[in-house]
């Protein structure tokens, strides 16, 4: 398995948006959903409409899931920004019980290494050196919650993770991260 970082810079996850959204709608709605949720891909590949949507046609405003790995529920609310995109995305009207990232090759959704593609080409276009793969979505996720100050607690719960440090390590937090406390305090 390739080790991948999380997008720091948020222009730069501002960029992958804007040549995400210009190329397909599904692929900027994966990203958007990808780094607001914290999902791994697996459990956003397996997403339908009606994991999204009520029966009115309306965003719902929690998704509910059994996660892949873990088998555990979880259940979370929809962001602002989320909801946005897939209001932006889905057609109008009830749901159908079809995959919420689609292959255009059968009747399922796109596979991991197709996503795996896709955000490549991107961070290309937008000029991301480090390497990118479907985690970067899950731990930008995780990198940018921690910046804003939530808890680390909140995010090993969140991800599910047995310990504080493997969180830490795991969101990319460094020990250049740790060096610039010590430089920078200064009390």
């Amino acid at each position: 398995m390739e080790f991948v970082q999380p997008i720091r810079d948020k222009k730069q996850i501002e960029g992958m948006k804007k040549v995400l959204k210009a190329t397909n709608m599904r692929d900027y709605v994966l990203f958007v959903l990808g780094i607001n949720t914290g999902l791994r891909i697996s459990d956003l590949l397996r997403l339908k409409q009606t994991d999204v949507i009520n029966e009115k046609g309306k965003i719902k405003d929690r998704i509910e899931i059994r996660e892949k790995k873990t088998g555990k529920s979880k259940n979370f609310p929809i962001s602002d920004t989320a909801a946005k995109a897939l209001k932006e995305y889905l057609p109008p009207g009830p749901p159908a019980e079809a995959p919420l990232f689609p292959s255009r090759k059968g009747s399922g959704p796109i596979t991991r290494q197709q996503a795996h593609y896709i955000l490549n080409v991107a961070a290309g276009q937008v000029g991301i050196k480090e390497r990118i793969g479907t985690h970067t979505l899950r731990k930008t996720f995780g990198y940018h919650a921690r910046l804003a100050g939530y808890p680390i607690e909140t995010l090993q719960k969140i991800f599910n993770h047995s310990s504080q440090q493997i969180t830490l390590s795991y969101i990319g937090i460094t020990q250049d991260d740790t060096d610039e406390v010590y430089m920078n305090l200064n009390l």
